[in-house]
């Protein structure tokens, strides 16, 4: 298995990213796995009773793709998620195409951390995700 990067080889600015069509399959198996079943999400009768006028999808299914980032890509292998600000812009249909965005944007070298914008565009490139994630990286 390769190690992801370490704290020394990350840079400023650096960033990596992730797109994905959420479809109507990923939602319910989200639904399923997080025990989340809000009819806002599984139930297009009452989800078109609410302000979405239909279903959308898990703020957290999108929050998801930054951990995918940032396990396997930035820093990668090894590192450690260790929080995750999360604000929810605007809401993400079913069979939205996602780019999810993670870009280092501090190194605390002494506690070996790193702090990373992580962003969500849907395809319209409109702003749904936006936060801030902790990581430690894999030592050296």
């Amino acid at each position: 298995m390769n190690t992801g990067k370490t704290i020394s080889e990350l840079k400023l600015g650096e960033s990596a990213s992730l797109t994905k069509t959420i479809t109507e399959a990923d939602v319910l198996a989200f639904a399923d796995v997080s025990d989340d079943h809000n009819p806002v999400h599984v139930d297009e009768a009452f989800a078109k009773t609410t302000m979405f006028k239909g279903r959308i999808v898990h703020g957290m299914l999108v929050g998801s793709l930054f951990s995918s980032i940032l396990g396997t890509q930035l820093p990668g292998n090894g590192s450690i998620y260790l929080g995750q600000e999360l604000k929810f812009i605007k809401p993400v249909r079913f069979n939205d195409t996602i780019t999810a965005k993670v870009t280092v944007i501090e190194k605390l070298l002494d506690k070996n951390r790193i702090k990373l914008e992580t962003t969500a565009r849907n395809q319209d490139d409109e702003l749904v995700v936006t936060g801030i994630a902790t990581i430690m990286p894999p030592k050296a």
